[in-house]
């Protein structure tokens, strides 16, 4: 029990650095600089709001929250900021699913 608790901070770390690296491929906003932030058990996309689409003063905005489900599956979710929560776009995916839906973004849920 004691090395599953010791290496659980090492998995978090590998979890973060592979979100990170993931968001250099991403279609939209390719010149901004994203950054992954701990939200809860998973992991919050924050980028600067460039088109000033969503905050007029071009502030930092959360994109994306990936969070772990059960047996290597993740939960996607896109941010409401008109009614500021989290809104579930996909479940049971694994991570490299995830990082691909988010960085492609084809229905322009996450980038906008």
């Amino acid at each position: 029990m004691n090395a599953v608790l010791q290496s659980a901070p090492q998995v978090l770390a590998l979890d973060r650095a592979r979100i990170a690296r993931a968001l250099g491929r991403r279609e939209r906003y390719k010149y901004v600089r994203p950054r992954v932030e701990r939200e809860g058990l998973g992991w919050k996309v924050i980028s600067p709001n460039c088109s000033r689409s969503v905050d007029p003063a071009g502030g930092e905005i959360e994109i994306a929250w990936l969070v772990p489900a059960s047996n290597g599956q993740w939960l996607l979710h896109a941010r409401d900021h008109g009614a500021g929560c989290w809104v579930l776009k996909a479940a049971g995916l694994r991570m490299d699913e995830a990082l691909q839906r988010l960085c492609s973004d084809p229905q322009r849920e996450f980038w906008r």
